[in-house]
């Protein structure tokens, strides 16, 4: 219940901020602005409506089924970006796929980060200016360079240069974004640590993600056994690929071949007898250099 006044409280402050902002002065905008940048605000899904200028058209049915399965549990961690158009009338700007999903879970409402006209220089200004606090987690930190991406236009290259970070560093944090919500959720409530998440994208399935991550927080494993576990699972993925092992007289032929040529060379040999020599060679000369080794 409590929760749910929350969320009011939050709604009313926002629309506060926005009533009649048009009649405002430069100044009295440019705060309002600023106070919008953090501010997040619950807005019924009926009151947006999408970019017909989003250039991407289309979403993976499946991944957006699991999105909004497991919307339904934890809820939208990372809120969308909206223009307001009028009163209870906004614009997406980013962050469709949260909103497909939303809509698939039956969510009534997302949270989200409300922009006004004109407003590049000083929301980037604010997003900056908000990198650099000391208090904010991981997950708030990738979400903040993803919302200099999508509203400022930057590059990644860009970006890492405004918030004085390695390139690297910009697209380790932007990743996190590619977790589910219940894993980004155990990051901000430190479950987990950037470490731990970091070994978890590399997994490509969602469910495996979900199982590890609850194997993780359970067993309280540390960023190493993490990436151990995670290592052991991929390998165990691995097509196994059948090897002929040669026989002790054939592997000495092919290790005298390999000791006199000087270079690599397989030796491949059938049931029936039968087989191949491959030497591999890295230019003329090394191939003038081999057939003058045969020739002798």
């Amino acid at each position: 219940m409590a929760k749910q006044v929350q969320k009011k409280e939050l709604g009313l402050g926002v629309r506060a901020l926005l009533t009649n902002i048009e009649a405002q002065s430069h100044e009295k905008q440019a705060e309002v602005v600023r106070e919008l940048t953090h501010t997040v605000a619950a807005i019924p899904l009926g009151e947006i409506e999408v970019n017909p200028f989003q250039p991407r058209k289309d979403f993976d049915p499946e991944a957006l089924a699991e999105l909004a399965e497991s919307l339904k549990t934890h809820g939208l961690i990372q809120p969308i970006t909206v223009r307001r158009l009028a009163d209870r009338q906004y614009q997406l700007i980013s962050g469709e796929r949260r909103l497909r999903a939303s809509k698939l879970a039956g969510l009534r409402e997302v949270p989200a980060y409300i922009r006004l006209a004109n407003d590049q220089e000083m929301i980037e200004m604010a997003l900056v200016e908000n990198i650099q606090r000391e208090d904010l987690n991981a997950v708030e930190v990738a979400i903040t360079f993803q919302r200099l991406i999508d509203e400022c236009n930057l590059t990644h290259e860009n970006l890492s240069d405004r918030v004085g970070k390695k390139r690297s560093t910009v697209t380790n944090f932007l990743r996190l974004l590619k977790l589910p919500p219940d894993i980004q959720k155990g990051l901000k409530s430190d479950n987990i640590s950037m470490g731990h998440a970091r070994a978890l994208l590399g997994i490509d399935d969602f469910a495996m993600q979900h199982s590890i991550f609850k194997t993780i927080v359970a067993d309280q494993l540390s960023v190493r056994e993490t990436e151990d576990l995670i290592r052991r699972y991929n390998e165990s993925r691995k097509p196994k690929t059948a090897r002929s092992k040669l026989s002790t007289d054939y592997q000495n032929v092919q290790d005298t071949l390999r000791n006199y040529l000087g270079t690599k060379v397989a030796l491949k040999v059938k049931p029936n007898g039968s087989g191949q020599i491959a030497i591999p060679f890295t230019s003329t000369a090394e191939l003038n250099r081999l057939l003058d080794l045969v020739e002798k």
